[in-house]
């Protein structure tokens, strides 16, 4: 289950081995790109749905009715890519599912129940629109977000406690006995790996939004239906970054005393020492040494523990068969630095935002912001994608962390009809993101043509009648007169 750690790994056996990694590389790396919007668009969708029921305006509610058709067709093609997962799971690595399933398939239980909660809730969310009075459609709506995290919660337990497995012993012939689920649930490693990725997926989500409204207003549409649609999100993200930062920090500490040797390959760290630098990008050797990158004497050291003595585990620590290798290590640190560096490029732009909006209550005047911020969205979903590789490649050669290797779990398939249906896989997940990119982009035409029509985006007439608001097919209307009550 790691993402896009093959390389180096050519001469390894079994040689379904490369295959398999590379399939599951791919349709997590592809299906990661959807769980943002999945996880968190829910809860923007809300956000901006309360904003129209307090101030009745035409453009808050033209934004959450299309924003909550947006959320059902992303969870559409998220059913498809995340049950090509699941079936992975179990074909590819069978020797994991088989012995150690009953310990921590409970988080993929919870996961399923959340799917299909989350199914039943968007289907009547989306019914309630004019059908439903606005309050209710509203509360009716509020358990989203909540379904949403729980189907995080699911996700997360499964693969922290690959990270750090427990709740459980060894049996004399090698079977986890003396299963404690709540353990097993709840490993070290759970609580920092479950909020890091859900301010993640919130603030990536966030981003993504406010940069499709960021590039309109680059084109020249600065009406209040584009400010508004780049600024609630927009505002969400930003106070959600400084949030991250910190538990960006908190979860590389929380892998520095749980996965000492993981660490060591997310900073290239090859001798136990005190007094490590901190290299910024840069090669590990076979040797050890660092080629390239920016060094920086003891940081290493002081970002681990606080002081420049604190030792820091290296790599030749363990053995060289327990241990990721050095193409691995490469791949982890430059994964981490990746993240590290975009999520310091963001806080500074929520500082410029957050310093305009302090003096002026307006967004800076720079097109450069806005070309910032157009571009925030997709630097935040490179950040989740290098988040996956940092935790899924550091763990190598394990897929239980000490008590199971990747190539121990793997399916016996022959890798020629691995590579097959990775062939099949790529073609089938192309087609159905063109599908997914055509819908969304035709919708987005039919809307433009529907507001050249009403005028909407400029704000409207408010009341009745034959106004923008009649002409809008997204949502109820504040004061909608009493003889509309069937349209309601």
């Amino acid at each position: 289950m790691d993402a896009w750690s093959g390389w180096g790994l050519l001469a390894q056996t079994p040689p379904q081995l490369l295959p398999a990694r590379e399939l599951m590389a791919f349709t997590l790396g592809t299906h990661i790109l959807l769980v943002p919007l999945g996880v968190a668009l829910p809860f923007i969708t809300l956000l901006m749905h309360w904003r129209a029921l307090r101030t009745g305006e035409p453009a808050a509610w033209l934004l959450a009715r299309r924003w909550s058709a947006v959320m059902a067709v992303q969870f559409a093609v998220g059913v498809v890519t995340g049950t090509v997962l699941s079936f992975e799971l179990g074909l590819l690595w069978p020797g994991l599912m088989g012995r150690w399933g009953d310990v921590f398939g409970l988080g993929f239980g919870v996961e399923a129940w959340a799917f299909f909660l989350e199914a039943i809730l968007i289907s009547i969310y989306l019914y309630g629109w004019r059908r439903l009075k606005p309050w209710t459609h509203f509360a009716l709506g509020l358990p989203l977000p909540l379904v949403a995290l729980l189907g995080a919660f699911g996700i997360l337990a499964a693969n922290s406690w690959m990270n750090t497995p427990r709740g459980f012993t060894v049996g004399a012939d090698g079977e986890p006995v003396g299963v404690d689920v709540r353990k097993a649930v709840f490993t070290p490693m759970f609580g920092p790996e479950y909020w890091h990725f859900v301010v993640a997926m919130f603030m990536t989500a966030a981003f993504v939004v406010a940069g499709v409204y960021a590039a309109g207003m680059l084109r020249g549409r600065r009406d209040r239906y584009h400010r508004l649609g780049f600024l609630v999100p927009f505002t969400a993200g930003a106070l959600l970054t400084p949030v991250q930062l910190v538990l960006g920090d908190f979860i590389a500490r929380s892998v520095y005393h749980q996965q000492p040797v993981k660490f060591a390959a997310m900073e290239l760290v090859w001798e136990t020492d005190t007094h490590v630098p901190e290299y910024i990008f840069g090669v590990l050797n076979e040797d050890g040494s660092v080629s390239g990158g920016i060094k920086i004497p003891s940081l290493d050291s002081v970002l681990a523990g606080f002081t420049p003595g604190t030792e820091v585990t290296g790599l030749t620590s363990v053995p060289a068969a327990d241990r990721p290798t050095t193409a691995q290590a490469t791949i982890v640190h430059t994964a981490f630095d990746i993240m590290v560096v975009l999520g310091s490029l963001l806080i500074v732009l929520v500082l410029w935002f957050a310093w305009s909006w302090w003096r002026r209550r307006d967004l800076p005047k720079s097109r450069w912001f806005l070309r910032a911020a157009a571009c925030a969205g997709v630097a935040s979903l490179i950040s989740v994608e290098a988040g996956w590789v940092t935790t899924e490649v550091g763990r190598q050669p394990w897929i239980v962390y000490g008590h199971m290797r990747v190539s121990e779990a793997v399916t016996d398939e022959s890798a020629a009809t691995l590579w097959a249906v990775f062939g099949i896989v790529v073609v089938g997940y192309a087609a159905v993101l063109a599908a997914f990119v055509a819908v969304l982009l035709r919708m987005r035409t039919r809307w433009r043509l529907e507001d050249e029509t009403t005028g909407v985006r400029e704000g409207g007439p408010h009341g009745g009648g034959e106004g923008p608001e009649h002409s809008i097919p997204y949502g109820p209307r504040p004061e909608a007169p009493r003889e509309a009550a069937d349209d309601r």
